[in-house]
């Protein structure tokens, strides 16, 4: 079973928020005592953090469920519940998160980025929070927020300074074998590497670049062939990439016609690859008796005319030094003209702000945004100053505006988060009825 896994699931569930407390002071000596009740503590978040402790989503593969911790309800004293405990989930660097149908969210590019997957439900507030000059006595709480639950599609795009990209079986694990400890399964025949692989090459002068060997290519990769799709993804984050073309075939395939082929798939996926550094390199020249360096490239009539930047042969050694120097200076120079990142990681799915009123097929309103639901998250909306209360905040809100423009009218059904009520400019009905309530396969 392979230990490296680049595509997974995940599912987040994030705390629900704590219910805030109805309760009222009560003490021999204290007349009158007015609420007490505390607010419930808001839910743990769900937080994935790129980390270098991770090489692969492997982790996820048979275990994709997440969960932080729910917040306490509050209490009597104006007892606060606790905090529900945060859970960091670590994913490897590269870590691409996107939704099920494949919208982008967050890019997890350097080590330590966090990017809040699941949002606790926030505390419901006691009672004692709704004390005011004209409430002296309110006998309701709000009920805690439920915390965002919901699946997320993750991909690892290996983070690299160099991506060996070349058919099948044109040398590229025996290359990676030789200039670093990487130690790839080589064999003579296609597909040996059915998974990248990472060598670390370490320079005479002390500096060191990363060098990816991205299973071999084929005609049509583009488009997904041959798994085309999830070997491509691990050269986009390469700074320079090395084409590595087999000079004497088995596929019959010409050099000149595998370096077409290979770049017009590159550019096909994602266009600013042919843009980047890069080095064509001629592999395997032992097997044309050539001698690979630099200097002795005067193979043209044996190639077809294929001008290579340099020959080499990783069996021998021939060239291979010369490749590392040039892969040195390229990624020095692709280094320094990166920007030094701030830390800032970029948010690919905007907040939703407010809220929204949606005319139902039979006719009825659905209201929603937490900003209105959080209104009605009472723990009883029947009393008198619970549905005053629930009014003026509705007004203040604006929803009242927004459901005449939508077109309700008095005695319109209206439906905020889990409550239905029958709706009138002047009071809202809030029954508290069971049959009023919104079924949860509606909206």
């Amino acid at each position: 079973m392979s230990g490296f896994v680049d595509e997974a699931q995940l599912h987040v569930k994030a705390g629900d928020g704590g219910a805030g407390a109805v309760a009222m002071r009560r003490e021999a000596h204290v007349d009158k005592g007015g609420p007490d009740g505390g607010d419930g503590g808001r839910g743990g978040n769900v937080w994935l953090i790129a980390s270098h402790n991770q090489s692969s989503l492997l982790a996820f593969r048979d275990h994709p469920h997440r969960r932080a911790g729910d917040g306490g309800h509050g209490g009597g004293k104006k007892k606060h519940g606790a905090r529900g405990e945060d859970l960091e989930v670590p994913v490897p660097v590269g870590t691409r998160v996107r939704t099920l149908d494949g919208t982008l969210l967050a890019d997890l590019v350097h080590p330590g980025d966090r990017w809040l997957a699941g949002e606790g439900g926030r505390g419901g507030r006691g009672n004692a929070s709704f004390l005011t000059n004209h409430r002296r006595a309110p006998a309701f709480a709000e009920q805690g927020e439920v915390g965002h639950e919901g699946w997320y599609q993750m991909e690892l795009a290996l983070m690299s300074d160099v991506a060996l990209v070349g058919f099948p079986n044109v040398g590229k694990s025996t290359l990676i074998s030789r200039i670093s400890a990487a130690r790839p399964k080589i064999a003579d025949y296609p597909f040996t590497t059915l998974e990248p692989n990472l060598g670390v090459v370490r320079v005479d002068d002390g500096s060191d670049f990363v060098v990816a060997d991205i299973p071999g290519l084929v005609e049509g990769a583009a488009e997904g062939r041959g798994l085309g799709h999830r070997f491509l993804r691990h050269i986009t984050r390469a700074r320079v990439l090395v084409v590595l073309v087999e000079l004497d075939p088995v596929t019959g395939v010409s050099p000149a016609e595998q370096e077409r082929i290979l770049l017009d798939e590159l550019a096909r996926y994602q266009p600013d690859l042919v843009t980047r550094p890069r080095i064509v390199v001629g592999s395997k020249s032992d097997m044309l008796g050539l001698d690979a360096t630099e200097e002795e490239i005067v193979g043209a009539d044996l190639l077809d005319g294929f001008r290579p930047d340099l020959l080499i042969s990783s069996v021998t050694g021939m060239g291979v030094r010369t490749l590392v120097g040039k892969l040195t200076q390229l990624v020095d120079e692709a280094r320094r003209e990166e920007p030094e990142s701030d830390g800032t990681i970029v948010i690919h799915r905007p907040l939703p702000e407010g809220f929204a009123v949606t005319r139902l097929d039979n006719g009825e309103y659905l209201v929603e945004g937490k900003a209105a639901e959080r209104v009605v998250a009472l723990n009883d909306v029947t009393s008198d100053e619970a549905a005053d209360y629930i009014q003026h905040r509705l007004k203040r809100l604006g929803v009242d505006r927004a459901l005449n423009r939508a077109g309700a009218r008095d005695g319109d059904v209206v439906h905020i988060g889990d409550l239905s009520f029958v709706w009138y400019v002047d009071q809202p009905e809030f029954t508290g009825d069971g049959n009023r309530r919104r079924r949860s396969t509606q909206g």
